[in-house]
């Protein structure tokens, strides 16, 4: 199974919508894995005995684990954190998301500036890189279940841009030039 994600117009209704072009242009794994996106997919129903993700925090050193539910009844000022997480931004370090339940929009700027939306559903894990602009939103189920992991304690820090001096950005542009065609260990 892989995840769905795709162009998106430029229609300002409501963030929650698919938001496809007309017509539709998919994008492969491939194409985000240029962009530095990871992706795996996972069994959600067992998360706390899951060896593969287990072999994921090792290997890339995620030691901090906690969990989000996201929806009106659960978080307080919940269209308000929901239009912050939209706003454009990036971060010093990689965003990791593990869909445990529920479903969401993770946007991603591509190298030439368009919006790529990338759907998670349960089982998605998702690794942002540092420096790549992105926000996030819920589709209109309204509710979703992450996973979110970090290197050492969590930092959640959103720089919104205009961010082209900050290092981490600064580092991803160099990155995207020079791994042009650099395989991921990701699937």
């Amino acid at each position: 199974m892989a995840i769905d994600a795709w162009f998106m117009d430029e229609s300002s209704e409501d963030q929650r919508l698919p938001h496809h072009r007309n017509p539709q242009e998919f994008v492969s794994l491939d194409h985000l894995a240029e962009l530095g996106v990871l992706y795996w997919h996972l069994n959600p129903e067992d998360y706390e005995n899951d060896e593969e993700l287990k072999m994921i925090r090792d290997a890339r050193g995620y030691n901090y684990m906690d969990l989000l539910d996201l929806c009106p009844e659960k978080v307080a000022n919940y269209e308000e954190k929901l239009k912050n997480f939209y706003t454009e931004h990036i971060h010093a370090d990689e965003e990791i998301r593990y869909c445990l339940q529920g479903s969401g929009y993770f946007d991603v700027r591509d190298k030439e500036d368009r919006w790529i939306r990338i759907w998670i559903k349960a089982g998605d894990l998702i690794v942002l890189p540092a420096g790549i602009y992105h926000r996030f939103t819920l589709d209109t189920s309204n509710y979703i279940k992450l996973m979110r992991l970090f290197v050492g304690e969590p930092v959640w820090t959103p720089f919104n841009r205009p961010q082209e001096d900050h290092p981490a950005r600064k580092d991803y542009v160099k990155s995207l030039n020079e791994k042009v065609g650099v395989a991921v260990e990701a699937h």
